[in-house]
């Protein structure tokens, strides 16, 4: 236990030089199908451009870029999942006018219209300096599911007459024709 944990319960599972079993778990190679892309980022950085050097820091140049793209890829399809999810809400909140319907398509306003405003900070990790990685496709993508589940959520304030789409709503706009005479006898 290091002295900085001041409770008798926590416990402090970093892996030291000094302990014991750190050389053997070393030695083992990694799990299958990981990567570390990091490593790599610093390997091609870091390494010179040499005649062979240069076509395997290529190569890891081009599958870090691939990961980004599918990394970017599967984040632009997430408003896609919500959209599922927010969509089986609204339908069983119902049509009446209750804080949980009203709660709920509120969310489905104000959620896509954030992601939408905040698409730059979204991509931004995914985003790299040489412009290897193309994220055009990812952002429109992005774009056009939020906006999908905006216009669900629009449709969901419609069929809960929140919204004045109907021509007995703008009534307080209309200007009466003011009479200049009246009559008792009906016409």
């Amino acid at each position: 236990m290091s002295p900085q944990n001041k409770n008798k319960w926590s416990i402090d599972l970093t892996l030291r030089e000094q302990d014991a079993g750190h050389d053997s778990l070393q030695k083992l190679p990694p799990p299958p199908g990981l990567r570390k892309v990091g490593a790599l980022e610093s390997k091609i950085q870091s390494e010179g451009l040499g005649a062979a050097g240069s076509r395997s820091a290529s190569k890891d140049a081009q599958i870090i870029a691939q990961r980004k793209k599918a990394k970017a890829m599967s984040v632009a399809m997430s408003p896609g999942r919500q959209i599922a999810m927010n969509g089986f809400m609204m339908y069983m909140s119902g049509k009446n006018l209750n804080i949980f319907s009203i709660s709920i398509c509120s969310m489905a306003i104000l959620s896509p219209l954030k992601g939408i405003f905040g698409i730059s900070k979204t991509f931004k990790p995914f985003e790299d300096p040489d412009g290897r990685v193309d994220l055009q496709m990812a952002k429109l993508i992005h774009i056009a599911l939020n906006l999908t589940w905006l216009c669900i959520g629009l449709y969901k304030m419609a069929t809960m007459r929140l919204l004045p789409t109907t021509s007995a709503d703008w009534s307080g706009a209309v200007v009466w024709k003011e009479l200049m005479e009246t009559s008792s006898i009906p016409p």
